[in-house]
């Protein structure tokens, strides 16, 4: 008797949620199980157990839900309730019924239909997780429009700060959550498990799950939601593994999006996900790697270090350079020489990141890539060592505690040590954090014990070019002040520039 109960109360629900689905016109045809005004009477709860194969129930079915909606079957039953034959039409049936849109900014409004619409996809979900039969086109169809008509959407203006000078305080802002995520979590679940499924056809889905899903799906990156953002990288990630046919033009969208962040906006809240997901692609390079891989290096991997919010990505741009690295170390010397040209000048954090970057790739670069940068790469780090930021001139005497850039060091100290002493020097005088003067002290005696010769002669030199800039400065007082005195003794006239002294 509840059952019964249950299943009047459900219909009514139904009744309702499918009042608003608008019907398409269609030729009267008495005898036919798809005309909805063949048959008028409300369904009894007794008939929504009906055997679906009785043309009389699906007339009646008919009379409650749209035909463009049902293709023919009671969509309440439960998959178990029909045989195996009707199990796919059931699955379409319950699939268009999913396709109705709610209003959950109001969350008084609608609060039934909701609940039902949300036990249809937990539903959906469940079969689709216990290996059903292969899906026909049919369904792949009406499962990308479901999913289409509940994801796809755009997004509310951001209520976080528009000012790009404070890119902390944009970081530390609470972000915007969809009210309707307790149904986009499912749907969200529902098409992942439909890409990984073993029913799902490539050969035939690739026809649906095309450029234009695979850009929506991309577009869909910039939620503020991370939870939305965590399952779209799933997602997209189960695509490129199972539809090869898509994998460049995956690579080209994610690319779009990465110039487009770095040189237009340098707003996007999806980047650190998107490169997660290029992260796993660049291991399965084949090698050697193509010219266009390695474009995709240089020319966008290398540029997302230019952007103020750097530090959101940072680890994961890390991670797909190195993985560039690992593949083919030649590309070493390419990567620090783009380092050197987004070089952060009045951003600390910045150096401090880039300096922790490059000794990860000093660990690893042959001797012949390191020669090729070391001379600008040093002319570099000497300047973070006289840094008056204590933490970026530390993080810069720091790679001295590294054997294998001690050993690089070592090789080449004809040329390095010269550019790196007057730094050291200049630290030993006139820096004012104490533990900066320690660091500097230590990784001078090291550089001495690893030529004295060679470093008592760059101290010598310094020494003397200390010496020269003195002089140089001292004759350059001179003479403005000869230029003063000379300005004095001239007669003042009319017209005449007067030199007012402080």
């Amino acid at each position: 008797m509840v059952d019964l109960e249950e299943g009047a109360w459900k219909i009514r629900m139904w009744k309702r949620f499918l009042g608003k689905v608008p019907r398409k016109s269609q030729k009267s045809d008495p005898d036919s199980p798809r005309n909805p005004t063949s048959s008028t009477a409300p369904l009894s709860p007794s008939s929504v157990r009906t055997n679906v194969a009785n043309p009389a129930a699906k007339r009646a079915s008919s009379a409650v839900f749209p035909t463009c909606v049902i293709a023919g079957i009671e969509p309440l039953l439960a998959f178990k309730d029909v045989q195996c034959s009707e199990k796919m039409n059931l699955f379409i049936s319950k699939l268009s019924l999913c396709c109705m849109l709610f209003d959950f900014s109001d969350p008084a409004k609608n609060i039934q239909e909701k609940e039902l619409k949300r036990a249809t996809l937990l539903e959906l979900l469940d079969f689709v997780s216990q290996n059903p039969p292969k899906l026909t086109e049919n369904a792949i169809v009406a499962t990308c429009k479901m999913c289409s008509i509940n994801l796809f959407r755009a997004f509310p203006p951001s209520g976080r700060s528009t000012n790009s000078s404070s890119s902390e305080n944009e970081n530390d802002d609470e972000p915007t959550f969809d009210p309707a995520w307790p149904h986009l979590q499912i749907v969200y679940d529902f098409l992942l498990k439909v890409v990984t499924s073993s029913s799902l056809e490539a050969k035939v889905a690739k026809k649906y799950i095309n450029h234009s899903f695979i850009l929506r799906i991309i577009d869909l990156f910039d939620s503020e939601d991370p939870r939305e953002r965590d399952c779209l990288k799933a997602i997209l990630h189960r695509i490129y593994g199972k539809f090869m046919v898509h994998r460049p033009f995956i690579r080209r969208s994610i690319s779009n999006v990465f110039c487009r962040f770095v040189f237009e906006t340098e707003k996007h809240n999806g980047i650190a996900e998107l490169l997660e997901i290029f992260g796993s692609v660049i291991t399965g390079f084949a090698l050697p790697l193509k010219e266009e891989h390695k474009l995709f290096l240089s020319r966008t991997l290398i540029p997302l270090h230019k952007p103020k919010s750097l530090g959101v990505y940072f680890q994961q741009l890390s991670y797909c350079v190195s993985q560039f690295i690992d593949k083919d170390p030649k590309l070493a010397s390419v990567v620090i020489s783009g380092l050197l040209k987004f070089w952060p000048i009045t951003n600390s954090q910045k150096e401090v990141m880039f300096l922790g970057e490059l000794e990860e790739i000093l660990q690893v670069i042959d001797t012949a890539e390191f020669q090729k940068v070391m001379m600008p790469l040093f002319r570099r780090i000497a300047n973070c060592i006289v840094s008056r930021h204590f933490q970026v001139a530390e993080r810069a005497l720091f790679l001295w505690n590294n054997d294998q850039i001690i050993n690089l060091i070592a090789q080449n100290r004809r040329v390095i040590l010269p550019m790196i002493f007057p730094a050291l020097e200049s630290n030993a005088q006139n820096h004012w954090n104490q533990a900066v003067l320690n660091l500097t002290l230590n990784v001078k005696k090291m550089l001495a014990e690893m030529d004295d010769e060679l470093a008592v002669a760059c101290i010598s030199e310094f020494r003397d070019e200390e010496k020269r800039k003195n002089l140089a400065a001292e004759k350059r007082n001179q003479i403005w002040s000869h230029l003063e005195n000379a300005a004095r003794l001239q007669p003042v006239a009319r017209n005449t520039p007067v030199l007012v002294m402080p």
